[in-house]
């Protein structure tokens, strides 16, 4: 590089830190906000939130707060702060219903939530504010070019509740808990009629009868066998050609077989 130009970048830089600091220690909020507008536009975001959270209150419900909030909540957004972005963007919305960065802002403040949606295997209270705060949204401005994308994270977040309720019933599968698992996995799929788990369960199902039926004592043998011959039918009738089919039919075959014992009576 350069001599010259190494030396007036790094005259820039320590004037641009020295401006910043200057501007961290001021007691003027008009020039607290003009230097965390150049942080902001520069993309140096964590040095404008600091600048943000000390004028924020001052420039609450006043004309220069729209924007202001709105690069607030950006940047806490830009930065992967989604519980501090999401309660900026509804603020905003709250308090400039009118504003033209109101539908934005109502979007991503829902789509904060979203951002902190755990995988399926842990709890699931952030997944269900997202599925609410995105309603909310789709219901109150159902034109919004925002609405393909807010219907398609709804689809996933629902889909992932699924998935837990679906692994949480199948464990029992799991743990040879078969009676339990029949009753759970029954109880999925009438919670979730529409669910893309719908043939896992029906299988898992099915081969919890199964499983239940061939260790069965005598007695109770013949009427759960035909309670798993039901449950094949219903994974069949679901989808005729299962990826499941191989081995459903060959459960089939041991259950026609056992059968056989108690029509030759």
């Amino acid at each position: 590089m350069n001599k010259l130009l190494y030396i007036f970048l790094l005259v820039f830089a320590l004037s641009s830190c020295s401006e910043y600091q200057k501007a961290l220690k001021s007691e003027d909020v008009a020039v607290k906000l003009q230097a965390a507008e150049k942080k902001y536009e520069a993309e140096k975001y964590n040095k404008a939130i600091r600048l943000f959270e000390q004028i924020a209150p001052a420039y609450r419900g006043k004309p220069e707060g729209e924007k202001l909030t709105y690069m607030f909540a950006q940047s806490y957004y830009k930065t992967k702060q989604y519980y501090l972005s999401g309660y900026q963007f509804e603020s905003l919305a709250a308090m400039y219903p009118k504003s033209e960065k109101a539908e934005e802002a109502s979007f991503l403040g829902a789509k904060s939530y979203y951002e902190l949606s755990p995988v399926y295997t842990l709890d699931q209270v952030d997944t269900e504010k997202a599925i609410t705060k995105m309603q909310n949204f789709i219901d109150k401005y159902p034109d919004s070019k925002y609405s393909p994308e807010a219907n398609a994270t709804i689809k996933e977040l629902r889909e992932k509740l699924e998935k837990k309720a679906f692994e949480i019933a199948r464990q029992y599968n799991t743990i040879s808990d078969f009676k339990a698992a029949i009753k759970a996995l029954d109880n999925f799929i009438s919670d979730y009629p529409g669910t893309p788990f719908k043939e896992k369960a029906l299988y898992y199902k099915f081969d919890s009868s199964y499983q239940l039926a061939i260790n069965s004592v005598p007695s109770k043998m013949e009427e759960r066998l035909n309670a798993a011959k039901t449950a094949y039918s219903a994974l069949i009738k679901f989808n005729s050609s299962t990826e499941y089919k191989d081995k459903a039919d060959e459960m089939l075959a041991r259950i026609d077989k056992d059968l056989q014992q108690f029509q030759n009576k």
